[in-house]
């Protein structure tokens, strides 16, 4: 019987290469290799093998042919490389499904599968966020993207915190919905007792129709029906490597003394479903505070935890501003005078 949710991804798949977006397996160390969609100019049309971009490239105008002498169009090699980063539900091209097509023309895009979403794996035992972020700017190295804006969700978003917090001279901006800088105790046992959950396993993994109908329930601000065909495809679709996953949630925890917000040399941009019930507005305003005035926070009415997905237009507006205004070149010779690189 046909699984209504993996068939899907046959079309996302087709939509991405239209987009001019190719999926590769970049080998990051010996056992661990990580899936990712890059721009069709890393792949060689002879052989199909990864061809990194040459001098590093970091957005900027070094890589790739000049642009046209009346300036209007530049090479797809010097655009800016922007890195979508997904959350613990779906792998890459199934969390932003509805946010790529906007950014494709603009941006050189990357969307990796995390370690054990996709088609990601790793015999590593470590199972902490660092060592997610530390193999996506392994990747991306090993791909000559030497400068990127990171985009999270939830918690892709406390991978992209980790991401920029220890490669700031990879990582020019970074964009977080529905996150926190780290999942101490007092967050992780708040969060659970609001949402009426044992744990974030029970919550984030579940095994009955009962249990993802009250995920999905909690994740969207409007109430949506779906056939419990759905559900079941779902559930076969989208949990597996449950082990490792358990896993992967025990290596988020962090204790209150070690949960420091550290201080951050990027621009950030909070983007928030108003009606966000795992991680509400007011721990967004809390967080946006604690991180300074470099960090910017955007409410979207009438959206919840997956605000991406309820309101992509809205949510792909703000987004849209922000990386662009991270681009301009007003912003970039402030950054070079501030002693923040060039790019």
């Amino acid at each position: 019987m046909v699984n209504f949710v993996e068939a899907q991804k046959p079309l996302l798949k087709w939509l991405m290469r239209m987009a001019g977006l190719r999926p590769i397996d970049v080998e990051i160390e010996p056992g661990t290799t990580m899936h990712i969609w890059v721009p069709k100019h890393h792949v060689s049309k002879k052989t199909g093998t990864i061809r990194p971009l040459e001098n590093g490239a970091d957005g900027g105008e070094k890589t790739g042919p000049a642009p046209s002498k009346r300036g209007r169009k530049k090479s797809p090699e010097s655009r800016p490389n922007v890195v979508l980063v997904h959350g613990f539900a779906a792998e890459g091209i199934v969390t932003w499904q509805f946010n790529f097509g906007m950014l494709a023309s603009r941006y050189n895009l990357y969307i990796p599968d995390l370690l054990f979403f996709g088609k990601s794996t790793t015999a590593s035992a470590d199972r902490s966020p660092e060592f997610q972020a530390e193999c996506v700017a392994k990747a991306l190295a090993k791909l000559g993207v030497a400068r990127c804006d990171v985009v999270g969700f939830s918690y892709g978003g406390m991978v992209g915190f980790k991401l920029a917090e220890t490669r700031p001279d990879l990582v020019r901006s970074l964009t977080v919905s529905g996150s926190v800088v780290a999942m101490t105790d007092s967050v992780n046992s708040a969060t659970m007792a609001r949402l009426g959950a044992g744990s974030s396993a029970e919550l984030l993994m579940p095994e009955t129709l009962k249990g993802l109908k009250a995920l999905l329930s909690i994740s969207m601000y409007k109430k949506m029906w779906f056939p419990d065909r759905f559900y079941k495809d779902y559930l076969k679709a989208m949990f597996s490597h449950r082990k490792e996953r358990m896993e992967l949630l025990q290596g988020l925890l962090t204790s209150n003394t070690d949960g420091k917000i550290p201080t951050f040399q990027q621009k950030i941009m909070l983007i928030w479903g108003e009606e966000d019930k795992v991680f509400d507005i007011e721990l967004a305003k809390k967080m946006k505070e604690e991180l300074g005035d470099g960090c910017s926070l955007h409410g979207v009415p009438k959206a919840g935890h997956l605000l991406h997905v309820e309101r992509p237009c809205a949510y792909n507006r703000q987004l849209r501003r922000f990386l662009a205004s991270v681009n301009s070149p007003q912003e970039q010779e402030e950054a070079a005078r501030a002693g923040g690189g060039t790019n």
